[in-house]
């Protein structure tokens, strides 16, 4: 295979990545930006100022009988590695597409009958 220059193409890239005169003025480095005592007090003046958090448009929630509690909750996972045998492994494949959600919804149902016995920090090894 070979590749051949094309002096079009090249010429119409040096065009599209040229700046504006304007546009180079307006770049700044941040190791020479120096700032003026308008700008300190434009920024301090937006530190300072209160956001307004009300939603006028928003409609108030007044009936909970819908909601649904955890509904976007999703708990962090953890990738591991396991040794499950082999049979077993294969009814779970061949029982869903998402073997592996399976596997954990399975794991989380004997977690929750069981008793969960303490919390979502990690236990110590022995």
């Amino acid at each position: 295979m070979q590749f051949e220059w094309d002096k079009d193409k090249n010429k119409a890239n040096k065009k599209s990545s040229e700046s504006s005169q304007s546009e180079k003025l307006h770049r700044v480095k941040q190791k020479n930006m120096t700032i003026t005592e308008k700008m300190q007090k434009e920024l301090n003046t937006l530190k300072r100022r209160k956001i307004n958090l009300s939603d006028k448009e928003a409609h108030e929630i007044t009936e909970w009988d819908k909601a649904e509690i955890g509904k976007f909750y999703r708990p962090i996972k953890e990738q591991i590695t396991i040794r499950i045998d082999a049979d077993v492994l294969d009814w779970f494949k061949h029982a869903a597409n998402k073997y592996q959600t399976l596997i954990n919804k399975a794991c989380r149902e004997y977690m929750v009958h069981h008793g969960k016995t303490h919390k979502s920090g990690k236990r110590k090894r022995a």
